[in-house]
């Protein structure tokens, strides 16, 4: 057993990739995603690469059966268990205006309506002591309530479950022997042992609603491995950036919410290491969307909590940023203006070259009358695009808007460009980064095509396209740890902090984290644990997590002074000002297990026999350049621009005046001329 295998299962293709830790090559492809069962898909696609499964040593894949649930609203039919007189809790929400001057903005609608809530008996304080005991009976009527009437799940939000989860753990045991395990039971402070009492209903609402579809699918892919006798546990990425085994998945299934895209950021944060940089900017283009990540100081770029659809969720998350641009991007008219997205193709009927149908100018249309694609060679010859086509469907909207269809195909690249520099932005200068200051990472299908181009716009100097960019997610995730967060109110101020008390608590969170990582199998010598303390300002809201060097520090001589300078620095560095003579607060302990496995070693499979380059025409600026076309895998020394790069999953076009090179790691490095 010799191979460890990456898989990313997107909407159109599933991508996978080998390694194989005998010859120390790896290879990717891709097969087509097959939406009614999903394991055939994954199969089709490790017959890619694998010629004998039972090699299998180890199986990571991405999912977003959970987000696309959420985004299609297919989720489960939600009870939700309130504590008595916080019925309204769910529905009431936040009172602040997320868009201060859309004057047609409203609240997401809430996943649970009010008739589908019920109340509990009982209540603690905010220090987690008892008041009223649990009124047993009201949480069997919620469970007779779920059994009679087929709710899917139940999510019990109890008041300051965070200080004490009794209530809950008690509720939890009385409604599963009502359910039994047909029904998900979803405790809040299993999902999100945190203070506000909205966010963590909130988050505990969105694992019940995805959580069934999630547990039927990774039930199903184990299901099936085991039907072809294969022993390999199957793995599955989380969003903040982690592996766990599927069987925690299960059950914690909110935890995979943003699986696939978070993939591409850990390949990022391999390609960094390799490479030797601190930062990076991630862009992962594909055929609907365009998401944006960073790399800081050679870490993810990941946060305690996020909005997603909207709702609020408490969890550890990378920090993406999604627009509708993409490939399949639709082109088209309005009040006499050019307009780009968000509206896509997909994949059925596509971008009029895929020849299934499509008539509207898309993105990849463009770049195709523009001659920035090999026709004949588009996704390693799995299909040969409709070049006539593609320039009917700009011409027509070159007509409409009285253009030349050349100047309105390099228009229709220019506005999505803009629109992606735009969204590189709002995760970097938005936030007091200089993005110049950062590598950017070019991946997914189209990523490369556009990437100098980006580059251009926000005054980077150096592009990098790792190896096949179009699996680049499912690479990341062969690159990613076994990881295990853990949390602990610890509400003190600095005048009430006991430094060795913070730091047995700490102590006993490393414990905790370290069996978890026991628990999915990772050798004792592979394990590490890392500390973090939530801090504000006296009379802040908010918080900023400060790392902290290990569980021993608190109790060390001068601890207020020094996590005191770092929170001055880190809140200067995200607000661009502090107050280092205000005193801080604590409010949260976090813990996270880290379990590494061996990495990938950078050898890239060997190169087939090549096709000859060729030289075509292609427009740049508006002028006609005779550019060749090569395969990624014959290039060798300097390339200078202008050049078109085609491999299996991806195309990189390189313009005038920029240079190109191959580094040791065989990742295609783009000096760009500003």
């Amino acid at each position: 057993m010799s191979y460890r295998v990456a898989m990313d299962i997107g909407g159109t293709f599933t991508d996978v990739v080998c390694y194989d830790e005998r010859s120390g090559t790896v290879t990717a492809s891709k097969a087509p995603t097959t939406p009614g069962d999903l394991a055939e898909g994954v199969f089709a696609a490790l017959g890619r690469v694998v010629e004998d499964p039972a090699g299998i040593s180890f199986f990571v894949h991405g999912t977003t059966q959970g987000l696309n649930a959420l985004l299609e609203r297919k989720g489960a039919r939600v009870l939700l268990l309130a504590g008595q007189g916080g019925r309204d809790v769910y529905q009431i929400a936040r009172g602040n205006r997320d868009r201060m001057f859309d004057l047609r903005y409203r609240k997401p609608a809430p996943l649970v309506p009010r008739q589908d809530v019920m109340e509990a008996g009982g209540r603690l304080d905010y220090l987690g002591r008892e008041l009223v005991p649990l009124d047993e009976e009201s949480v069997r009527a919620a469970g007779r309530r779920a059994r009679e009437e087929g709710y899917d799940a139940v999510a019990v939000c109890l008041l300051f479950s965070y200080a004490n989860p009794a209530h809950e753990l008690r509720a939890g045991e009385i409604l599963r022997e009502e359910l039994g395990d047909d029904v998900l039971v979803v405790l809040s402070h299993e999902v999100a042992r945190e203070w506000r009492e909205y966010e963590r209903t909130s988050s505990a609402v969105l694992e019940a609603y995805t959580g069934p579809v999630v547990r039927r699918y990774l039930a199903r892919i184990e299901r099936r491995f085991a039907e072809r006798g294969l022993a390999v546990p199957v793995h599955v990425m989380q969003s903040s950036g982690g592996l766990v085994n599927a069987s925690y998945a299960m059950r914690r299934p909110l935890q995979t919410l943003l699986s696939g895209p978070v993939g591409g950021t850990m390949g990022g944060v391999a390609a960094a290491r390799l490479m030797g940089r601190e930062n990076a900017i991630c862009i992962d283009m594909g055929g609907t969307s365009f998401d944006v990540s960073l790399v800081v100081n050679g870490r993810p770029d990941v946060s305690a909590e996020a909005r997603i659809e909207g709702y609020p969720v408490l969890m550890p998350i990378v920090n993406l940023h999604t627009i509708g641009a993409g490939g399949g991007s639709i082109a088209y008219a309005e009040a006499g203006a050019l307009r780009v997205g968000p509206e896509s193709a997909g994949a059925l009927p596509g971008p009029a070259c895929y020849g299934r149908g499509g008539t509207r100018a898309t993105v990849t249309d463009a770049n195709v009358a523009l001659g920035r694609v090999d026709p004949a060679w588009f996704a390693g010859g799995l299909m040969t695009l409709d070049v006539e086509a593609a320039g009917t469907a700009v011409a027509t909207l070159a007509d409409e808007l009285d253009m030349d269809p050349l100047l309105l195909a390099e228009g229709i690249c220019d506005v999505a460009n803009a629109k992606m520099a735009q969204a590189i932005r709002t995760l970097t200068v938005e936030h007091g980064i200089e993005p110049r200051e950062f590598a950017l990472v070019a991946f997914g299908g189209a990523g490369a095509m556009h990437a100098v181009f980006i580059a251009r716009e926000l005054g980077i100097s150096e592009v990098v396209v790792p190896r096949f960019p179009g699996a680049f997610s499912a690479w990341g995730m062969l690159e990613a740890d076994v990881r295990r967060d853990l949390t602990h109110p610890y509400f003190r101020s600095q005048d009430t902090l006991d430094g060795a008390n913070m730091s047995r608590n700490f102590g006993t969170l490393e414990e905790d984290a370290l069996a978890a990582l026991s628990a999915q199998g990772v050798p004792e010598e592979r394990r590490r644990v890392e500390h973090a303390v939530d801090m504000r300002y006296e009379g802040q809201d908010y918080t900023l997590t400060i790392p902290l060097r290990d569980a021993a520090e608190p109790a060390e001589p001068g601890f207020l002074e020094t996590i005191a300078a770092r929170y001055a620095e880190a809140h200067t560095g995200r607000y661009g000002h502090a107050t280092p003579e205000a005193p801080v607060e604590f409010v949260m302990l976090r813990s996270t297990g880290l379990g590494s496995f061996p990495r990938t070693a950078a050898a890239a499979q060997e190169a087939p026999e090549e096709r000859a380059a060729y030289v075509r025409d292609v427009i740049f600026d508006g002028a006609v350049h005779s550019t060749p076309v090569l395969r990624r895998s014959s290039l060798d020394g300097e390339l200078a621009g202008p050049a078109i790069v085609v491999e299996e999953t991806a195309t990189t076009v390189i313009p005038p005046g920029c240079v190109a090179t191959v580094d040791p790691n065989g990742f295609l490095i783009v000096k760009v001329n500003l």
